[in-house]
């Protein structure tokens, strides 16, 4: 679902200003949160499509997945997803909806390469895992937890990888 609604802004804010969200996260220049009003900013640019997800039988929204640096001329984005609620977590709502965000890069957008990195130790490699990504790099001790260096393991999927869901 579209994030167009000022509740909608405010939710996904919330989840995002979680610690145990934010410190997986950079949205440029080390900002790990964003208030309401950058994520309204973001879902004016054509450079980012977010989303919220919500489970099939129920439409309360449970997280949010996003295309960013979407660039039309190299066909290529990079995607993030967030379990906003935890009490969802490890139940696919975030693999299905990040799959359903790969259909409407390539078959939508007519991308042709989607990248995303993440955070050494996040439970969210799995997600990639599942998805078919492929492992392209690694950014050595330049994500800071509570103080310490992580790795960024950066990853990608072709057009022609994605299965649809």
């Amino acid at each position: 679902m579209p994030i167009d609604r000022p509740e909608l802004f405010a939710r996904v804010a919330g989840w995002l200003s979680q610690k145990e969200n934010y410190q997986w996260l950079d949205f440029g220049d080390g900002r790990q949160t964003l208030t309401p009003a950058w994520l309204k900013i973001m879902t004016q640019r054509d450079t980012n499509l977010l989303r919220v997800f919500a489970p099939a039988d129920d439409h309360t929204p449970v997280g949010v997945v996003a295309l960013s640096d979407i660039n039309r001329e190299f066909k290529t984005a990079r995607i993030w997803v967030v379990a906003g609620d935890k009490s969802f977590r490890a139940s696919g709502y975030a693999t299905s909806a990040a799959s359903a965000m790969l259909t409407v890069a390539f078959r939508d957008l007519g991308l042709q390469a989607v990248n995303t990195w993440i955070v050494d130790g996040n439970r969210s490699m799995r997600i990639a895992d599942r998805l078919n990504f492929k492992p392209i790099g690694c950014l050595r001790e330049c994500h800071y937890i509570d103080g310490r260096p992580h790795d960024r393991l950066w990853l990608d999927i072709l057009a022609s990888e994605h299965e649809e869901s």
